[in-house]
């Protein structure tokens, strides 16, 4: 009888907990139905308004979260970590940023490689603007053990990603269409960029230049309203010396364009070299065939070896810009080997000239040996010591009232046009962070000079080259864009007959009798591999011959294809193929066998239709 109760007990106990799991679940999830509430009693309009400023202020709150953590990681190993010398702190703590990032990658997020901009851009034309749930956080934590400890890399692409996710999530979790997660998507980057500068104006720039490229869109305050949340919580949270923020800069004089238009060719020059360098740098890891971790290892030491050579490699480098910007090079070079040099004029341009070259190494082995970041900060970083060095280069010509405060500001924004490909992203965020709005003549001057050389040297960002002519990403080109949401096994029709090589006309004669919803039968060899095919139109003159039954083989009779087509090609390229052998149906090979055939119609009536969603959707 004991046994019975102490049974009725715990059935009660298990009974309770879960009944309270239960309620504590709705409770924790009582915000969403209300959200779902609202949905259903809101406009289209009114909810995704409603729903920007939910991802901008979610989506800012993560910026700000990253931009304080990574300070403080670098405020305590500073100031609470004591070594002997600072040669120790410069190539111990890259190190273990670099390592430790790929450790964490391996062990708790299965390897994940796929970063910075391009994940982003991916996702929107090849994965419906679906980010998994796994980088609402893991980007946040990955860059900040990264830059936190050292890493010379930026904070912004792993933002715009965080940001990306978090629109993405929402959107999904609310059952949204493809149009409205692609927009919340971006106003979550777009947040999370302006969180990060407390640039409103940059965010929103970044979002239509960078990630909706190819995407048309009539709904503009969703991301409108979720950069002003972003930048609304990072003013409000956090500290001035956090911020990307200058104070100092000169007035515009019309007598200094000249200094302008030089430094817009110099950045564009430097920004293609950025890039190459940065880009040689990724492939020599993608062919390396060692494991993660010793790539990470060897990218630790050699970021390691930089920062010990130039400490301003260290981290964003933030700091040191803003330094360059009111002209104390001295606090820069002191804790470098460059202090015991004489302090000349030519030892400064030694100094900068070094970090200029040497700038894209230390990011490129960050980033592609492990770590995680992006180019958006060192664009900018490489650019202020850019338009330094050139100011002192023209000042030891023996030029009279350079402005250097104003080409450092300035060079920033070239550089960063050169290399992201966003000419006014770089104008709006050095114009917002400087509250230099009336640097903007120069700043479209420089900036566009950099972009239009950049797309002279390639017309695509070299980062998204591989991904442009795998047609895995959306380009201006809108009707490619429509045609890469198609994926041809959608389109393969396994219907259909084969014969082997080495049968008779009799037996291809009682294939046909058999009937078919196509015209072409196909013909394999032993191995199932695809050797010609035969049409009605070949056959028909001989097919009543019956002398010929027996003596006449498969073979002889069939064609070669006019194009082969394989499940992993991109429409665009499948519609070229058509359109160059005229045919109207094509054989689809995988691992050289047959599976089925594709049809140019079923394409066209797909693209079609597809066409129409949109036009509909823009209309709306």
């Amino acid at each position: 009888m004991s046994h019975f109760n102490n049974i009725k007990k715990y059935h009660s106990f298990f009974r309770f907990r879960r009944d309270f799991e239960r309620y504590s679940l709705k409770r924790a999830r009582s915000y969403e139905i209300i959200i779902h509430w609202l949905h259903k009693k809101m406009s289209r309009n009114q909810f995704l308004i409603l729903s920007g400023i939910i991802v901008g202020c979610a989506a800012g709150l993560a910026g700000v979260v990253l931009k304080m953590l990574v300070h403080y990681i670098h405020y305590f190993i500073t100031y609470k970590v004591h070594f002997n010398t600072q040669l120790i702190f410069y190539a111990l703590f890259p190190f273990l940023g670099i390592v430790l990032t790929t450790l964490v990658v391996l062990l708790f997020f299965k390897g994940q490689s796929r970063k910075g901009i391009p994940a982003i851009l991916y996702e929107i034309a090849q994965n419906s603007s679906l980010i998994p749930q796994v980088k609402m956080y893991s980007q946040v934590l990955q860059s900040a053990i990264t830059v936190g400890l050292g890493g010379s890399a930026g904070l912004e692409s792993p933002i715009a990603v965080t940001g990306a996710a978090i629109g993405s999530n929402y959107a999904r979790n609310y059952r949204l269409g493809y149009k409205e997660r692609t927009l919340l998507l971006a106003a979550g980057a777009t947040a999370g960029i302006a969180a990060a500068f407390n640039a409103p104006i940059a965010g929103v720039m970044f979002a239509f230049e960078i990630l909706l490229t190819g995407v048309v869109f009539s709904d503009f305050m969703p991301l409108i309203l979720a950069s002003v949340c972003g930048s609304l919580l990072s003013k409000i949270i956090l500290q001035e010396e956090v911020l990307f923020h200058f104070e100092s800069r000169q007035p515009f004089n019309y007598y200094n364009v000249p200094f302008y238009i030089v430094l817009g060719l110099l950045c564009a020059l430097y920004a293609r070299y950025f890039v190459v360098v940065s880009q040689r740098i990724e492939h020599f890891f993608a062919k390396l065939q060692w494991s993660a971790l010793k790539k990470a290892v060897f990218g630790g030491l050699i970021v390691s070896f930089l920062c010990v050579l130039l400490p301003p490699f260290f981290g964003e480098g933030y700091s040191s810009v803003k330094l360059l910007a009111v002209g104390d090079s001295d606090n820069i070079i002191q804790n470098s080997f460059f202090r015991y040099l004489p302090a000349q004029s030519w030892m400064i341009l030694v100094f900068t000239g070094c970090i200029c070259l040497l700038k894209v190494f230390a990011t490129a082995f960050t980033i592609h040996s492990g770590g995680n970041g992006g180019n958006f900060a060192p664009s900018l970083f490489a650019g202020g010591f850019l338009g330094y060095f050139f100011s002192m280069v023209c000042v030891t010509l023996g030029f009279e009232h350079v402005p250097l405060t104003n080409l450092v500001i300035v060079g920033m924004a070239g550089v960063m046009s050169g290399v992201m490909y966003a000419p006014l992203t770089a104008i709006f965020l050095i114009a917002e962070s400087s509250s230099g709005y009336d640097l903007f003549i120069p700043l479209m001057i420089v900036a566009t000079i950099s972009f239009l050389i950049a797309k002279w040297f390639s017309p695509t960002p070299p980062d998204l080259q591989h991904l442009v002519d795998e047609g895995k990403i959306f380009t201006r080109a809108h009707d490619k864009n429509i045609l890469s949401l198609l994926k041809i096994e959608d389109f393969v029709e396994t219907a259909f007959q084969t014969i082997n090589n080495t049968a008779t006309l009799r037996s291809l004669i009682e294939l046909v009798k058999q009937g078919s919803s196509r015209d072409i039968i196909a013909v394999v060899n032993s191995e199932g591999r695809l050797d010609g095919l035969i049409s009605l139109d070949d056959i028909r003159p001989i097919m009543f011959n019956q002398a010929l039954y027996d003596t006449t083989v498969v073979k002889q009779l069939m064609k070669p294809p006019a194009a082969l087509i394989y499940l992993n090609d991109n429409v665009a390229n499948v519609i070229r193929r058509f359109d160059d052998t005229h045919a109207w149906n094509l054989p689809v090979i995988n691992d050289k066998k047959l599976v089925g055939f594709v049809s140019k119609s079923s394409i066209l009536n797909q693209y079609r239709l597809l066409l129409q969603e949109y036009s509909e959707d823009t209309q709306n």
